[in-house]
């Protein structure tokens, strides 16, 4: 008798298990199972923090996958080497900033040139897709003071050439060192800066243009700080900076594993134009809204996610 208990016991044991198990099973089906998940990072900067914020919003609001977020993670090695390595899984990236700063090949001015050539390049070295461009192309130009510029008569680029000796310029630490940066613009335009520019935060350079600490800076396009602060973009005469379309930069395994989230972003491809990418940057920087808030107000007059 007591080994018929025995075994009793050890049979109740094991249906006991067994049902556990399946009400587990059965509690992950129903929204406890492990969830999809990606991480998304971004670069240093409001920009990028708004586009992260944006395919962010766009993945969670049109799938049922998670999103973390990891951004503000420092310049574009930074990011690259964490996607490469799987620390992230997804980031925009600008394309010339690919060609040049990346990749090491020499600057090109066709934009489907650079992007086709990015693309291929980094699918089969690196395993990552560069999907469709957002559509705003957020290239590098010097900027300065609008009263300043306008006493000087300074409208392009050749034009600093006299005043070079006598001005103060301010650049973030990648356009001191990127060959498609200071380094280039040299060779290019055949002048420098009698004083070495001035190492700044890319946070702080509008607003010291601003108030004379400095009087050249290095700029995107695309910032709305340039709004803001009333400065002005002097032109690239010479056509040295290459484009610089951003586009998400996905690891191929997680396109393969959730091709859901291509169809997402590839739906964001050209519906945000340099002025607008501006407007929401002046928004951030300026209006002091969140990225969050802003990329939500973006979608939704997009069409591109439900209230």
């Amino acid at each position: 008798m007591r080994r018929l208990w025995t075994i009793i016991g050890s049979v109740t044991f094991i249906v006991l298990t067994v049902i556990i198990i399946v009400l587990m099973d059965v509690n992950r089906e129903e929204g406890g199972k492990p969830e999809k998940r990606i991480t998304i990072g971004s670069k240093h900067f409001t920009e990028q923090e708004i586009i992260g914020e944006i395919m962010a919003q766009a993945i969670e609001n049109n799938t049922d996958i998670h999103v973390q977020r990891r951004f503000n993670l420092g310049g574009t090695m930074v990011c690259f080497n964490a996607l490469k390595s799987g620390d992230i899984d997804l980031y925009a990236e600008y394309t010339g900033t690919g060609l040049v700063n990346i990749l090491k090949k020499k600057t090109m001015n066709d934009p489907e040139r650079v992007y086709s050539t990015v693309r291929d390049i980094f699918k089969k070295e690196y395993g990552l897709d560069l999907l469709k461009p957002f559509g705003f192309n957020n290239t590098y130009t010097l900027t300065m003071r609008r009263d300043h510029a306008g006493e000087l008569g300074v409208d392009k680029i050749s034009d600093l050439l006299p005043y070079a000796k006598m001005l103060q310029a301010g650049f973030d630490a990648e356009f001191l060192e990127r060959t498609d940066g200071y380094p280039g613009l040299v060779r290019r335009y055949g002048f420098e800066f009698r004083k070495r520019p001035k190492q700044m935060d890319p946070g702080l350079m509008y607003k010291a243009c601003a108030e004379g600490g400095v009087d050249v800076i290095d700029g995107f396009v695309t910032d709305g700080r340039i709004r803001a602060y009333d400065l002005v973009v002097l032109k690239d005469d010479k056509s040295f900076f290459p484009p610089y379309y951003a586009a998400p930069l996905i690891r191929s395994e997680v396109v393969k594993k959730y091709p859901e989230i291509k169809d997402v972003l590839n739906n964001l491809a050209w519906t945000i134009s340099d002025k607008i990418m501006q407007r929401l940057n002046y928004r951030v920087d300026k209006e002091e809204d969140s990225a969050s808030k802003v990329a939500k107000g973006f979608l939704l007059e997009k069409g591109l996610i439900g209230e």
